[in-house]
């Protein structure tokens, strides 16, 4: 480390933040990163594995303190128990740092922080696991397969529950394991702007690694079409520093976007003219894409509950050049008259658990409830029932999220049909993680009729 910046107690106070004040861990690592922006790479990079990787693990670590102390995490002074979060996932997965240098700093920071007098059980504790630790076993998963899964992956025991329940153990495991696999960083070609060969051809000259997108399982139909206009335009990209420093990201080129994502735009399949409203739009890839696909041609009114979304999206509009898109500051739960019957396509991407995409965001494991869950269940029904009249006859409503749960995906697809049976349901998917890198997404694609 380079400078005389503490980098172990900025991480410390990151955890406090995220664990006991309820903060979301991304926006807490970056107002850290860019309020200490002197810091070089490496402590950088130091920094958000800690924090994240602490975040991430933070089952695992508790069962490990718990099974080498007397006093439970539970019972622990919020800075004891979240230094030694951190100080036993530096023993466990950073090899580098010796045991040694791990649990002086650990006795460091009590004493720092006003905790000298448990400076003595700090040392104890993780003097315990360097000499022990190895030995120690998980659950059994023969007798506890939910408490193996549980402490192996991280991830609280109802979610566990319910997918059990809902895919069986191993297919549990697999979504489990994938969230702790690194994705490949997926991105479309902005057809606007360049050919994706032309896309592929600059990013080269920037000395990046380009490869065509991996496959997804799928049955023939619309699925296999939009997947098959998809491997036309979309890449992954790999060896660059951050995406800032490449003039393709600075220009507009591509987007950054999830597979699962870009397959919104794709199964909408919008025609030169539409009219689309995306009722939460917010940053505005898939409302873009649509846009892109239309060629000039039509409206993209992507619509989003406050000023600062509003603002994301406009953003995206002017970096991508699009002249057929507009964002609009809109409640999707409030009925707006004057768009009945006016959408092409309606787009509703909503609010959702996120359970799909805990490996990018770690910390929704422990944030989601299942009595929030039920709540989200809830708010996408109204969210529904509010705008589905915005679409026209013969028009295409597409409902998707980016989580696992079956009550939010298909009990809530056979809500719609039930609630609005002008609707037909013309096809619908769950994506798991790790299909071609993809984070875990559902999507259904709805058709209203024309009345008799």
């Amino acid at each position: 480390m380079t400078t005389n910046t503490n980098i172990r107690e900025l991480v410390l106070d990151i955890l406090i933040e995220v664990n006991e004040k309820d903060q979301y861990s991304h926006l807490v690592i970056r107002s850290v990163l860019d309020k200490y922006q002197y810091l070089d790479k490496k402590e950088r990079a130091f920094l958000t594995r800690l924090a994240e990787g602490t975040i991430e693990h933070q089952i695992e670590m508790d069962y490990m303190i718990d099974s080498f102390s007397k006093v439970k995490v539970r019972k622990m002074k919020p800075l004891i128990r979240n230094l030694l979060r951190m100080s036993v996932y530096q023993l466990r997965y950073m090899d580098a740092i010796p045991d040694s240098a791990v649990c002086n700093e650990a006795v460091k920071l009590a004493k720092k922080r006003g905790f000298r007098q448990l400076s003595g059980f700090v040392n104890g504790v993780l003097r315990s696991i360097v000499r022990e630790g190895d030995k120690l076993l998980y659950p059994d998963a023969a007798i506890e397969p939910k408490r193996y899964l549980e402490v192996k992956y991280s991830v609280p025991g109802w979610i566990i529950n319910r997918w059990m329940k809902a895919y069986g153990y191993e297919q549990t495991e697999t979504i489990l394991s994938h969230f702790y696999q690194e994705s490949p960083l997926t991105i479309r070609t902005n057809r606007t702007k360049c050919t994706p060969e032309e896309l592929r051809t600059k990013l080269i000259n920037e000395q990046v690694t380009v490869e065509k997108i991996g496959e997804i399982p799928a049955e023939s139909g619309e699925f296999k079409d939009a997947l098959d206009r998809l491997w036309d335009y979309a890449y992954t990209i790999s060896d660059f520093d951050h995406l800032q420093s490449l003039q393709t990201f600075q220009d507009g080129d591509f987007y950054v976007q999830d597979l699962s994502s870009m397959l919104v735009a794709e199964m909408a399949a919008p025609k030169k003219g539409d009219y689309v409203i995306d009722v939460c739009a917010a940053p505005g890839g898939k409302s873009s894409h649509i846009a892109e696909l239309m060629d000039g041609t039509g409206m993209v009114e992507a619509r989003d509950l406050t000023e600062y979304k509003t603002n994301l999206i406009e953003e995206n509009i002017r970096r991508h050049g699009l002249s057929n898109m507009k964002a609009v500051c809109m409640d999707a739960t409030v009925f707006d008259r004057d768009s009945v019957g006016k959408a092409d396509i309606l787009v509703c991407d909503l609010p959702c658990s996120g359970l799909g995409v805990m490996g990018k965001k770690t910390d929704i494991r422990y944030k989601m409830t299942e009595e929030k869950e039920k709540e989200l269940v809830q708010l996408q029904r109204q969210i529904l029932k509010t705008v589905i009249p915005y679409v026209k006859e013969n028009g295409t409503v597409i409902y998707s999220t980016c989580t696992i749960d079956r009550a939010e995906n298909e009990g809530n697809a056979a809500w719609i049909e039930r609630e609005f049976p002008e609707l037909s349901l013309v096809a619908m998917k769950q994506m798991f993680p790790g299909e071609a890198g993809n984070d875990g997404f559902f999507i259904s694609k709805f058709v209203r009729r024309k009345h008799e």
